[in-house]
């Protein structure tokens, strides 16, 4: 880890669409956080660093390769954080943080499937462990997730409309 506060990101890449999370000032909690095509991360994180933020953490897995170019391009300081168990450690997160309820509390743990995409999550866990400490997040941010998700999603299937009239 770098300095004692900032404004810093987390970049959990893929190759469909990445997980992105900023932290405060402070680097004690989630102010954003979003799943997106590569794209609208660069989007994003350009907005972001016009706004003061310093540095990205970067997953060092599937799609990063591109990634700290652009990156700096952006004069953002890139760490690359090993991603191994990001994903099982997200899923167990999302069920922290949304507990299972109804017929989901009869499963075992183990094979709860999260009703969302995790790659958000999965940044903030890359973040988290640069940092070495927990984000708290508020609820309010899942709901702004779960909206926005369905908007691309809605968006997605609009688009596969008017490909199949044409």
């Amino acid at each position: 880890m770098t300095s004692n506060g900032g404004r810093w990101a987390a970049l959990d890449p893929g190759r469909s669409k990445c997980g992105l999370v900023r932290c405060d000032d402070s680097r004690s909690f989630v102010m954003a956080a979003l799943i997106a095509p590569a794209d609208q991360c660069l989007e994003r994180l350009t907005a972001w660093r016009a706004d003061g933020l310093e540095g990205v953490v970067l997953g060092d897995g599937t799609g990063s390769g591109s990634w700290p170019r652009q990156l700096r391009r952006l004069g953002l300081t890139v760490s690359q954080v090993n991603e191994a168990g990001s994903t099982l450690a997200a899923r167990h997160r999302y069920w922290q943080l949304q507990p299972a309820r109804g017929w989901r509390l009869l499963l075992p743990p183990g094979l709860r499937l999260p009703p969302r995409p995790l790659d958000d999550l999965a940044a903030q866990l890359l973040l988290e462990r640069w940092l070495g400490s927990r984000l708290d997040r508020d609820q309010g941010l899942e709901a702004q997730l779960l909206q926005a998700l369905n908007q691309g999603k809605q968006r997605l299937a609009q688009k596969r409309a008017r490909t199949v009239k044409a």
